[in-house]
């Protein structure tokens, strides 16, 4: 090959490497944000990025499209590794034309997400668009079709992840909600199906982008998103970690890190973390962490639904997730959104062959009107529909409170749990023993020269009959009670005996309840 025809290339090249050109890329940097290519190789072992599609066009005409340039066509699309893992990456591009998605935009995109799958490889997206690239009309919503399309058929099949890196709005928001995690950037990104001024015209309402779109608005109130970081360098730090937990395909399982943890240990401290008093709260996450190996926990959604409490740990080297109650919020209750996150999760930790392992202080569902107008119903039912589909693994430990309804909604032996542990100071029952005592001895009470010494009387008389783990245990619902300093090693070799589990459901096209 000639001298000029190289030289030729690496100008092509170097070109279309510039994106929108240097002002464009200045920009970028002022308003805090990194570019694609900048971002994909913080992503990517150093070295490893090849990309693909380089010299695809757009090949719209309408309104002047004819003459403008889009390098790249304002998306870098490609594979590389990440701690030595096959992955496949895509990065909007904002220099070139805002980063708005066209016909080959997204076709770059379909390509890559076509080669993740038939790889069994994760796919992580970069999001950074002004939206849907107008001029080219239908075009380029047949392209959003497209992606949100081959989305849906990766789902369970190879994990998907979702970086909101500037705006994503409209359709947009359509292809991260399809993904198994988002993550987002404080003050940078962005979220909406209608932006503020649309809202602003039509309701009145004068909301801020930030407050209606932000990264904590879709944190904590509507749980969209599963992360937040201050800095994008943070978010794919936090990518990698996660990645970590995760099989490249659900035909896999997650890797194995030598930890340097006993599995044996035993932690004192669980002996008397709990609270002697029933209804003080106490931190669920201090007794994950102290279960976990080296005390790490990789909690998602940290910031919705606080009254449960999920995330990944390892035991024994070996990906686990947990679904907790919280008793320090809502006395850890589950209400609609704590039902949406944790069936969510338990779905994801199925599909990817992640044992689950269920901590439980539940007093009930948390009652009101609100609750039930919203639907606490149809929603707590997607918990009991996850754990009952979810062939993994599945150990639960009652730590303290197990009432009713709730104590089934998280993961009892009825609901498919193949181990139940419970320490000695678990209530296992319909209901809690003050409410129950109450009921059952409601005359004895009325009737007593004492009513209030004969209630506290009643309430021991429960608790010591039936509210107690022995009662469960003698019934075979648990499977033992176990000195709680003796967690970790009891649920390690639960896990252990675990890992040749076979099981099979009905053959069905798919499953009624959707997440």
């Amino acid at each position: 090959m000639s001298i000029e025809k190289v030289e030729k290339l690496k100008a092509a090249k170097e070109k279309i490497r510039l994106g929108g050109g240097i002002d464009k890329i200045e920009k970028q940097h002022k308003s805090g944000k990194l570019t694609a290519r900048e971002r994909i190789n913080l992503l990517l072992d150093e070295g490893s990025f090849i990309e693909l599609d380089t010299f695809v066009e757009h090949r719209c005409t309408n309104f002047g499209m004819d003459k403008k340039k889009a390098p790249g066509e304002g998306v870098v699309t490609g594979y590389g590794t990440i701690d030595g893992r096959l992955v496949f990456v895509y990065a909007q591009d904002f220099t070139v034309i805002g980063g708005s998605l066209g016909e080959m935009h997204a076709a770059k995109i379909c390509k890559v997400q076509d080669m993740a799958l038939k790889m069994g490889a994760p796919i992580i997206g970069l999001n950074d668009s002004g939206g849907a690239r107008i001029q080219e009309g239908v075009d380029a919503l047949s392209g959003y079709g497209k992606i949100f399309y081959k989305n849906t058929i990766s789902s369970g099949v190879i994990p998907q992840i979702s970086v909101i890196m500037g705006p994503c709005a409209g359709g947009a928001v359509y292809s991260p909600a399809l993904t198994d995690f988002i993550f987002m950037i404080e003050n940078t990104s962005k979220m909406f199906i209608t932006g503020p001024q649309v809202i602003k015209t039509v309701t009145g309402e004068d909301v801020s982008a930030e407050k209606l779109g932000g990264a904590m608005t879709h944190n904590s109130i509507s749980g969209v998103a599963h992360f937040v970081d201050s800095t994008e360098e943070d978010a794919i730090n936090r990518i990698k970690k996660l990645l970590s937990f995760l099989p490249s395909n659900n035909l896999e399982d997650p890797p194995v890190f030598d930890t340097e943890d006993d599995m044996n240990r035993i932690d004192e401290i669980l002996n008397e973390i709990v609270p002697d008093n029933p209804n003080k709260p106490y931190d669920m996450k201090e007794i994950i962490k102290i279960i976990a190996d080296n005390g790490d926990f990789f909690e998602v959604q940290p910031y919705f639904a606080q009254n449960i409490i999920t995330g990944f740990i390892r035991l024994n080297g070996k990906s686990v997730g947990v679904i907790a109650n919280q008793p320090k919020v809502l006395a850890g209750c589950l209400d609609i959104n704590a039902s949406d996150k944790a069936s969510r999760f338990i779905r994801t930790c199925d599909a990817f062959n992640i044992p689950l392992l269920n901590l439980v202080d539940v007093p009930g569902f948390l009652p009101g009107t609100d609750q039930e107008y919203g639907g606490i119903i149809r929603h707590g039912a997607k918990m009991l529909y996850a754990y009952s589909e979810a062939t993994v693994p599945k150990v639960t430990l009652v730590i303290r409170k197990a009432y009713g309804g709730s104590y089934l909604a998280m993961c009892s032996k009825d609901m498919g749990a193949d181990l139940v542990f419970a320490w000695p100071n678990a209530e296992i029952a319909v209901m809690g023993p003050e409410g129950a005592a109450n009921i059952i001895f409601r005359k004895e009470i009325q009737n007593s020269e004492d009513p209030l010494a004969t209630r506290t009387e009643k309430i021991k008389e429960y608790r010591d009959t039936v509210a107690n783990p022995y009662v469960a245990a003698s019934r075979g619902f648990v499977d033992d009670v176990i000195e709680p300093m003796t967690t970790r090693q009891r649920v390690i070799s639960a896990f252990d005996m675990l890992s040749s589990k076979r099981e099979n459901r009905p053959a069905k096209k798919h499953g009624n309840i959707p997440l």
